[in-house]
């Protein structure tokens, strides 16, 4: 019996694959360079991408549970499709797909609806699955660091508030599920479960509490989404860009709060309290200070 992690090399599948193996599951993890994963022992690194389904197919050999995590790239509904087919062909009994929070309600952002149309294709075919719906990853402000650095928060996140949740705890909640799956003698029904941090924040909390941990003011870059547009082109495909501009156009425009409820019901899957982003923060800033 085994688990295939997807998406096995960034912050939250390399968290799921570490905490896996940690409770002595059979792990295969894809990956484009196997020779330069550094995995933890025991864990099988299989070369392939969700693109390339002859690799795909001989990666799904065997396993009985699949961690989906595709990538924000142009064709992530084509691949994600193809990779849940490809799992039904090859008999895969549980599926943990990560989503994203509140994606019905931004149909225009194009990353969130194939969110959606992923989840649909889910339910309509009636398959194995968890979905996960994560908010804004908090350690996508580790790109900040160089912004940061000049005294600046530049993610145009609004005021109305919105949800962050520590990747930490999806990986936690994904192995759980995962591993959920992979006990049971028979395919388990469908979950859906939000992922949320504790707080919901906008510029004038995440730059305060920025400030807080570096000694230092650090002041919002501003709502200008032409200006972020222009930068993130700098270094990203100009679709994907675009993609974020409509994201953080939706954020502003009417918040992606979390409830109350969202909060306990998660703090009870995790048997914790999420993670709040000013503890992740300190943390942060204390590697950095270490020269992490």
């Amino acid at each position: 019996m085994t688990i295939l992690v997807t998406g096995s090399t960034g912050h939250t599948g390399r968290e799921t694959v570490r905490l896996l193996a940690a409770q002595g599951a059979d792990v295969r993890a894809l990956t484009r360079s196997p020779a330069q994963a550094g995995f933890p022992d025991g864990v099988t690194a299989v070369q392939g991408e969700l693109a390339d389904i002859a690799s795909m197919r001989a990666a799904l050999a065997d396993v009985s549970t699949l961690f989906l995590l595709a990538p924000n790239t142009g064709d992530e509904l084509q691949q994600t499709m193809t990779a849940l087919n490809l799992a039904r062909d090859a008999g895969v009994r549980g599926i943990v797909y990560l989503s994203v929070y509140q994606c019905d309600l931004h149909p225009d952002v194009p990353h969130f609806a194939c969110k959606v149309a992923a989840e649909r294709m889910i339910r309509r075919l009636g398959l194995p699955a968890t979905l996960l719906r994560p908010a804004f990853f908090m350690q996508n402000d580790l790109r900040q660091k160089p912004a940061l650095d000049q005294g600046l928060y530049g993610h145009p996140v609004g005021h109305r508030g919105m949800a962050f949740v520590d990747t930490r705890d999806i990986a936690e909640l994904a192995a759980s599920e995962l591993l959920r799956r992979e006990a049971s003698a028979a395919p388990l029904p469908l979950a859906c479960h939000d992922v949320v941090g504790p707080d919901n924040l906008t510029a004038e909390s995440i730059t305060a509490t920025w400030s807080a941990a570096l000694g230092r003011t650090i002041a919002y870059a501003g709502d200008d989404l032409d200006a972020f547009e222009a930068l993130m082109a700098q270094h990203a495909p100009a679709s994907f860009a675009y993609d974020l501009r409509l994201m953080f156009r939706g954020f502003q425009e009417h918040g992606s709060p979390a409830s109350a409820a969202d909060v306990a019901a998660l703090t009870d899957l995790l048997g914790h309290a999420p993670r709040s982003y000013a503890d992740f923060v300190r943390e942060t800033v204390r590697g950095w200070n270490a020269g992490r």
